[in-house]
């Protein structure tokens, strides 16, 4: 017997802290104007010292419960997206589990980069579709402003700190998740990498006084790649499900930059008021753009029940990630 998996909740959360375009003028050699024109982006949030990705993780998840109307004991599994986790082992959807209390959820971490959360919804589904699982919690979360090298214009103005979650569950049939699209080019690995602290350059004094340990981007090279793959993985969903744009409701890209998000715009041929738009308040927030969206979306009442709706991202891999579903709320 198979069953038909979708979102069933969804929370979000965002640090209190905010760091505007005006702020990064005083660190490095910007300015608003060269911002703005070049990524879309004003402001971003920013962890407070004694925050961690687990703690962020938890009151996005805290919401996305509340929502699905679930206990944490209920919960079958639970996957968290990062690239920045609490610490290399244990995984911090086990440190997320402890704090939540959900004692009977298997747990592991997902890597990769800025799809890691459709990525995460494409496992989870197909375990509760397969009838192993019946509640699943998905979480993207990051704190990325513990890996930016705040003296690189390139990279600090673009990336912010945020959580969002998603409690997976069995939906009515033809509801939720109906076709999916995964994909990398480990060709590409070297475009967007943390170069240091793994195996391959251990953490060593030298590599920390080059910013090894942070964020490095080849910005044309990753542009070019989203440029082709947002929109390709789009159009595969909707080929998969047998759709056409026009039978979306609504489209939630990933939030890296807003050139990026213009171009599938535009090669989509999609009204723009049908796109989920948040990269001027929040930055690139990675693994949590995605469901930070979507929640946002949900509180501004732009999702019903019923409506198609297109998650797609990309990042370091280089990944790319497309999800069709029919929202079931």
């Amino acid at each position: 017997m198979t069953f038909a998996a979708g979102i069933i909740g969804i929370g979000c959360y965002l640090p209190e802290k905010k760091l505007t375009n005006q702020d990064l003028e005083k660190m490095v050699d910007t300015s608003d104007a060269w911002i703005t024109e070049r990524t879309g982006i004003k402001t971003r949030h920013i962890a407070a010292p004694d925050q961690a990705t687990s703690d962020l993780a938890y009151e996005a998840s805290l919401q996305a419960l509340a929502d699905a109307k679930t206990k944490p004991e209920e919960l079958d599994m639970i996957i968290v997206a990062t690239e920045t986790p609490d610490y290399k082992y244990p995984s911090t959807a086990c440190l997320l589990q402890a704090k939540l209390g959900a004692k009977n959820a298997a747990c592991f971490d997902l890597s990769a980069g800025c799809s890691g959360f459709v990525y995460a919804l494409g496992i989870g589904s197909q375990s509760i579709v397969s009838g192993l699982y019946k509640k699943i919690l998905l979480v993207g979360a990051e704190t990325l402003s513990r890996i930016i090298n705040w003296t690189d214009r390139n990279t600090c103005v673009l990336f912010g700190d945020g959580a969002g979650a998603a409690v997976l569950g069995r939906v009515d049939d033809g509801y939720g998740v109906l076709s999916l699209e995964l994909g990398a080019d480990g060709t590409g690995g070297e475009h967007l990498i943390q170069p240091a602290g793994g195996s391959r350059n251990p953490t060593t004094h030298e590599t920390v006084d080059a910013y090894g340990q942070c964020v490095h981007m080849d910005g044309q090279d990753v542009f070019k790649f989203a440029a082709r793959k947002m929109p390709a993985a789009c159009k595969k969903v909707l080929q998969k499900a047998g759709m056409t744009i026009d039978d979306i409701a609504l489209l939630v890209p990933h939030q890296a930059n807003l050139r990026i998000i213009d171009n599938a715009i535009d090669r989509l041929k999609i009204n723009r008021n049908r796109v989920w738009i948040n990269i001027e308040k929040h930055g690139n927030m990675s693994a949590a753009c995605v469901p930070v969206c979507l929640t946002e979306a949900q509180q501004a009442g732009r999702l019903k029940k019923g409506d198609n709706v297109i998650m797609v991202a990309f990042g370091a891999g280089l990944t790319w990630a497309g999800a069709l579903l029919k929202w079931a709320k």
